[in-house]
């Protein structure tokens, strides 16, 4: 969206051919088997994902590459303009990647911060940038051209289509951002920037997809949509073209698939905030307002609201970084936002109340070159 890519600019300005799998090893395993981080380069010659050790205070170490075997957008900042380029499985063991530039998905065995290539599948569809897994269930969001979403089943590594899964959304040129399953597995949920519209597919039997119930976000410039544990959905806003406009609402998700508003717009007190993580205890939202590189807190109540934690700002990157889409580890101890424009990893502690203290950054990445998607263990 047009106002997206303005806004995080202007926030930062004033703040300063299909590819055959791999199945072999990407590279020799070099990492540990403890937690871990990955980002995603989106390179367009050849996509790779960059596995970072995680210490025991959340500082990130030894970064190793490992091929996708497809190939990425390329781009500067935000090329993708999505959330869940890169996901990781529920249960930790697998690694899904989107490789929009050659039109498929990767999939890697996880074992700390070693991968291993396992699979590379089209996606029978076009410049797909965001990736949904519930237990052995994968769906892919391809935003261009014909908008659709496609399933998949997960077998020993193989990712295997299934029949009469594709499903397209309100139209074409939708420019989806985002693909998310709710908690129990019951609900595809899909944000359309384009037309302001979240979308809702009830989950059937065989794994296919009822058809779609659209319904108007609550605030101006949806983005992102995830899930918190009780199953209250989360809508990052980018908001209007006015400063600090940007917001995050809260909703439930009726049984047919329509969304009941619970916590409307409620500010970031930031620009171009897109991104959205929810900590695994269900306690805590965060949101990433790109264009004032600053991360912004909220307490989440077994409703489903909404609550500024003080000050509402609780993380703060250096100026310009272009913090992209943001994760929490698995243990909930630490936040790590993806810094596409300086080429670094924001790192966070999580504290008992929610706030965060900042751990510094970690560079090295290639800054405005594309980079797109993080994932923890």
């Amino acid at each position: 969206m047009k106002t997206i890519h303005r806004n995080l600019i202007i926030g930062m300005v004033v703040g300063a051919a299909l590819q055959a799998p791999q199945l072999a090893l990407a590279e020799p395993f070099v990492g540990s088997e403890g937690p871990a981080v990955f980002v995603m380069t989106n390179n367009a010659e050849a996509n790779e994902v960059i596995a970072f050790q995680r210490s025991e205070i959340g500082t990130l170490l030894n970064p190793s590459h490992f091929r996708t075997g497809g190939r990425g957008s390329g781009g500067t900042v935000d090329p993708l303009a999505s959330q869940g380029s890169l996901t990781i499985s529920a249960d930790k063991a697998w690694l899904f990647a989107a490789n929009a530039g050659s039109g498929t998905v990767s999939v890697f065995r996880v074992d700390g911060s070693r991968l291993e290539l396992s699979d590379q599948v089209a996606t029978g569809g076009s410049e797909p940038n965001a990736v949904a897994a519930h237990g052995a269930l994968v769906y892919v969001l391809n935003t261009a051209g014909s908008s659709s979403v496609v399933g998949f089943r997960l077998q020993d590594g193989k990712l295997h289509r299934i029949p009469g899964s594709l499903r397209l959304l309100s139209e074409n040129g939708a420019n989806s951002g985002s693909v998310a399953f709710s908690p129990d597995g019951h609900f595809l949920a899909v944000t359309e920037k384009a037309t302001n519209l979240i979308d809702v597919f009830r989950v059937l039997a065989d794994g296919t997809l009822s058809s779609i119930k659209s319904s108007p976000s609550a605030g101006p410039g949806a983005f992102a949509v995830g899930f918190a544990p009780n199953g209250t959905a989360i809508v990052s806003e980018t908001g209007s073209s006015a400063p600090n406009s940007s917001a995050i609402s809260s909703y439930a998700v009726n049984p047919d698939g329509s969304l009941k508003p619970i916590s409307v717009s409620v500010p970031t007190l930031g620009n171009a905030n897109c991104w959205n993580a929810v900590t695994p205890n269900g306690r805590f939202v965060y949101g990433s307002n790109a264009g004032s590189s600053t991360i912004a807190g909220f307490t989440l109540g077994a409703t489903g609201t909404l609550t500024s934690l003080p000050g509402t700002v609780v993380g703060v990157n250096a100026t310009g970084s272009g913090n992209l889409d943001i994760t929490v580890s698995a243990d909930g101890k630490f936040l790590y936002s993806l810094n596409a424009a300086s080429g670094a990893i924001g790192m966070f502690a999580i504290q008992a109340d929610g706030t965060l203290i900042n751990l510094g950054a970690t560079g090295g990445l290639p800054a405005s070159a594309g980079l797109n998607g993080i994932a923890a263990d």
